[in-house]
Parts: C-alpha cells; structure tokens; sequence
C-alpha cells in the first residue's frame, strides 16, 4: 500500500483517505495520482449524480423503462473504475452508471434502460459485462473469467460489482471459494449500501462485517469507506497489484465491503419511505461523496467558484446530448424478436412481416398504437 499512499481507520475501522469534511486524515495520505486526474474524478462524479437526476426524471415521464438510482455511491463506482486498467473487465449488478461513464459513457447505455440490446452490445466494447439484473448471478462468470484469464497468462483482471443482499445468495459464496481455491485474479466489489430494497444489512448475515466473509475462502476482506473516492481508489488499487503481479507469491482475489449508503429508491418501482426515515438519510448525507471530493480540490486549489460551474455547464451538456441520441434511435422491427428463439417461429414470423407492413403504411407512429 506504501507506494500508492497510507490509508487511516475511522472509528468504525473503515479505510479512510479523506474525512466527513473532506479533509485529509492525520495517518494518511494522497493517492499519487495527477492532479488533472484528481479533478477528472470530481468531474466524474457529477456527472454521474445529474445523470441519475435525468434518469429518474425520465421514468417519471414515461420515456425510460424501470431505473435504480445511484445517488450517493458515486465515489466507490468512480474510484474504484480509475484504480483499474482500461482492459481489465467490470461486471455490475445493475446500478453502478459511474462506472460506465468513466469508461465513456454513450447514448448506447440508456438505450439499455429504454429496453434496447444494443445496450447491453455497447458495454462489451467498454470491456463491461452486460447488465445483470438476477441478484449475484453474474458472481460465478466474474470467478470463471478471471481464472481464465489466468489460464492463458492473460494478466487483467475482474472487477465484480454486487450489493450487499448478494451475499445471501448461493452464487457469491460458490464464487469466492472457487477463486480462492484456484487464485483468480478477481475483486469482488461489495456495494454496502445499507439495504437490499427493504431489507437491511442485518438481516443479510449475522458476521459483524461482510469483509470478515472472505476468511471462509483463504483470502483478503477489506473494509472502506465507500464514500471517500480516495480511499476506495487506493484499497482498489492495492487489491488490483495483488490480483496482477503477486511478486513472489501467487496471485490472490480481494473481497472489498464498500460502506455507503443510497439516498433514493432502490429502484423507481421502489417506496424506500416504507422502510426507512428521513432522518436516517440526512444523517448519512454529511458524509456525501462529492462534497468531500470538492472540499479536498479546493483545498488543494485544483477547484474554484469558476471551474465547477464550468463543469456543470458540460456535465447538463453532455447528458443532454446522452438523452437526445438516445431517443433519436430507430430500432428495426426484428429486433423485437431477437434472442426468444434460436430459430424464428412460423408465428414470430408472422407477426414480423406483419409489423414490417404496418410500418410502411403508417410511419414508426403505428407501432406505437393499438391497430
């Protein structure tokens, strides 16, 4: 950890890089990152939270289908993302944006939310596994592609996303013993957002912590402050060397447990006032991750009055453009039909040729209607 700087423990024994203020911890120290880097992650962050806002926005409008917002998880998508190599996978669960948008967010991505494949296509060209919305079943494919990895002497690794309610599934403890018995080269990402929709942590498990888990499995659990971006990046970072280059030992997976906490829904088909109050959020809300992160810069003189307003000029820019290209997206009539069957039906087929004429007559409108 020495070479990428020293974390400090709160009084919860979290990895801390930066206070509730935003101030750096007496016993740590700065990731030894670029300054323009630092601000990139701040940028990041913003736009991922105004993103979200439109998001929601537009479920609320009917112009997107079902959405989970990610409103005060920003700092451990984005700092754990920078903490990876451009190559190296992700595997989400399904509200990690941040983590997209630092791996160059497209209208292709919202595309996914407003129920196109082509989505879930893009991602893999962001080397971002596509979506899974089955809790923790995407665990055993992080496990399987990294031990492949390891097998060809591949030496990226895997950066698996997952909530804490995933640790009540079967697929996260079958994953994490794999790994640990074979040195899978994988992070599992433990998103510790306090609940699983209502359920909260300590229904989940009766283990004072869900880092303590991987002692089960031969290896690491690590506790951070999931929403300090500098110390997630450096516990990301560390786990990442262990996982690419043991040195003289074999490399090792990581179990991160990530504390935060999500200030909306779980999901826009979620009441999240039915289970908890406002004031448990507010309380969580003085330790929100961009406040922290514009403190720090401003402190350091890398942020002003001038420069964050010119960031949320283009972060409302950018997402409206996001926003545009994605509703000016004509799908083809086939792709309705894409991945039900491996061959068409005589009746799929049917209803295609019937769609395709439909559309000729009547423009895209029609298929909007009831005809």
């Amino acid at each position: 950890m020495s070479e990428r700087g020293r974390i400090a423990r709160d009084d919860d024994g979290l990895a801390q890089v930066l206070d509730a203020d935003g101030q750096v911890r007496e016993g740590a120290t700065v990731p030894d990152l670029p300054d323009d880097e630092l601000v990139a992650m701040y940028a990041e962050m913003t736009l991922a939270r105004h993103l979200d806002e439109r998001a929601v926005s537009l479920q609320r409008q009917g112009r997107m289908g079902t959405y989970p917002p990610l409103a005060g998880q920003e700092a451990a998508q984005v700092g754990s993302t920078h903490a990876l190599r451009d190559d190296d996978w992700i595997l989400d669960q399904y509200r990690e944006h941040g983590a997209v948008v630092v791996r160059g967010i497209e209208p292709e991505y919202l595309l996914y939310w407003k129920g196109h494949e082509v989505g879930n296509e893009w991602l893999a060209s962001r080397n971002v596994f596509p979506m899974n919305i089955s809790i923790a079943s995407h665990l055993p494919h992080a496990t399987g592609m990294a031990w492949a990895a390891r097998l060809q002497g591949d030496d990226r690794v895997v950066c698996c996303h997952f909530g804490d309610g995933a640790t009540s599934e079967g697929d996260f403890h079958e994953a994490l013993n794999f790994a640990g018995v074979f040195d899978a080269p994988a992070l599992f990402f433990c998103n510790n957002n306090q609940y699983a929709i209502s359920v909260p942590r300590e229904r989940q498990t009766a283990s004072a912590t869900i880092a303590q888990k991987a002692d089960a499995y031969g290896f690491a659990g690590v506790r951070v402050d999931g929403m300090d971006p500098l110390a997630v990046y450096q516990v990301t970072r560390a786990a990442v060397e262990k996982a690419r280059d043991p040195g003289e030992g074999e490399a090792r997976p990581t179990l991160i447990e990530a504390e935060m906490y999500r200030y909306g829904a779980h999901t826009t088909a979620d009441d999240p006032s039915n289970y908890r109050d406002d004031a448990e959020v507010e309380r969580w809300r003085e330790r929100d991750p961009i406040a922290r992160m514009e403190t720090f810069l401003r402190d350091r003189d890398l942020l002003d009055d001038e420069r964050v307003a010119t960031i949320e000029d283009r972060n409302r820019e950018t997402v409206a453009d996001l926003i545009e290209g994605a509703e000016a997206y004509e799908p083809d009539v086939d792709d309705w039909f894409e991945h039900a069957y491996a061959e068409p039906t005589p009746r799929v087929r049917e209803d295609q040729a019937y769609l395709r004429a439909l559309r000729e007559r009547h423009g895209d409108d029609a298929l909007l209607r009831d005809e």
